[in-house]
C-alpha cells in the first residue's frame, strides 16, 4: 500500500472542526495555540465558538483549515504515523501550505502569517462585486477553458480549478462568469453554479496578490520537504525549496491543477488518499478521477484512532 496526504481548500471550514482533536490529543491543542500566538488573536474561539460567516471570511478560513489539517497530523503522530507514512503530500490551493508544513517544509507559525496575508491579499486584489466564480459540471477541462474563452469578450474568464473530470471551476470578471454559466448550459454542462465567494481566485485579476505573497514568501524559511510535495500548477513531484516558493506564488493566479496532481500521484502507485483535515470534498473528487484509489477522511479523534488501527 503507498499512501498520499492530501489537504483540503477553502470550503471545507465548519464551526468546530478540530475541536475533539485537541479534546483528545494535546499535541493537536498545541497547534490551535501556535495559530493563535502566531496571529495574535484567538482564531480557535472563532473556529470552535464563532459565527460561520465570519469564519468564512477568507482571511480567517485559511488559516483555520491550516490548523484543522495540522492539528490533525500532530494527532497521527501521536498514534505513531508520521509523515514517512506517506509517498507524497498535496494539498488544494490553500491546502498547499497544510502540505508544505506537514511535510516539515514550512513552520506552522509562518503557514498561518502567510495564510493570513494571502486572504487578506486575495480579497483585497479585486473590490467586491467585480470578480465571481462558478463551478460547471459535467464538462472537461478542455470544454470549460473553451466556454470561458468564448466568455471572456475582452474580460478575464479561466478555468481555474480543475477538481475532477467532470468539475471545473471558471474565474474572472463577473459579468463574463455569468456568461460562461449560459454557455455551459448550452453546450451540455449537467449543473453550472455561481459559487458564493468573495473574490475570484485562481485568475488574472489575482496579479496585486500575488506580488504580495512574492514578498511574504522571501521573509520565511522555506525548507526541503520530508517527501515530495505535488503543487497545484505543476501536478508533478517537486522537492527543491526553491522551486516550491516559486510554485506558492505562481499558484496565486494559476489554475488548481487536482484532477492532474490526483491521477499523477496514482500514476505513481498511490493506492490510498488520506485527505487529513475538514471535511471529505478531495476524497470525493479522488473517487471520480480514479476509483481504484482508496480514500480516508482524517478530520476527527475518531478517525485518527480508525487510521491508527489499520
Amino acid at each position: 500500500m503507498s499512501v498520499a496526504f492530501v489537504f483540503p481548500g477553502q470550503g471545507a471550514q465548519t464551526i468546530g472542526m478540530g475541536r475533539d482533536l485537541a479534546q483528545a490529543y494535546p499535541a493537536a491543542q498545541a497547534v490551535f495555540d501556535e495559530v493563535d500566538e502566531a496571529l495574535g488573536e484567538k482564531l480557535s474561539a472563532l473556529i470552535w465558538e464563532g459565527d460561520a460567516e465570519t469564519l468564512t471570511l477568507t482571511q480567517n478560513a485559511q488559516p483555520a483549515l491550516m490548523a484543522t489539517s495540522m492539528a490533525a497530523m500532530r494527532a497521527l503522530e501521536a498514534e505513531g504515523i508520521g509523515i514517512d507514512h506517506a509517498a507524497f503530500v498535496a494539498g488544494h490551493s490553500l491546502g498547499e501550505y497544510s502540505a508544505l508544513c506537514a511535510a516539515g517544509a514550512l513552520s506552522i507559525a509562518d503557514a498561518a502569517r502567510l495564510l493570513r496575508t494571502r486572504g487578506k491579499a486575495m480579497q483585497e486584489a479585486v473590490p467586491v462585486g467585480v470578480g465571481a466564480m462558478a463551478a460547471l459540471l459535467g464538462l472537461d477541462f478542455k470544454a470549460v477553458s473553451a466556454v470561458a474563452a468564448e466568455a471572456a469578450q475582452g474580460e478575464v474568464c479561466q478555468a481555474a480549478n480543475d477538481n475532477d473530470p467532470g468539475q471545473v471551476v471558471v474565474s474572472g470578471h463577473k459579468g463574463a462568469v455569468e456568461r460562461a454559466v449560459e454557455i455551459a448550459k448550452g453546450k451540455g454542462a449537467k449543473r453550472a453554479v455561481m459559487l458564493p465567494v468573495s473574490a475570484p481566485f485562481h485568475c488574472s485579476l489575482m496579479e496585486p496578490a500575488a506580488a504580495v505573497m512574492a514578498e511574504a514568501l522571501a521573509q520565511v524559511d522555506l525548507n526541503a520537504p520530508a517527501v515530495p510535495v505535488v503543487p497545484n500548477v505543476r501536478a508533478t513531484g517537486c522537492s527543491d525549496a526553491t522551486v516550491l516558493r516559486t510554485l506558492l506564488v505562481d499558484q496565486i493566479t494559476g489554475s488548481v491543477r487536482w484532477r492532474e496532481s490526483a491521477a499523477w500521484m496514482a500514476g505513481q502507485g498511490v493506492t490510498e488518499i488520506w485527505e487529513i483535515g475538514a471535511g471529505k470534498a478531495l476524497s470525493g473528487m479522488m473517487r471520480r478521477i480514479d476509483r481504484s484509489v482508496a480514500t480516508r477522511a482524517v478530520g476527527t479523534a475518531e478517525d485518527v484512532k480508525a487510521a491508527a488501527g489499520a
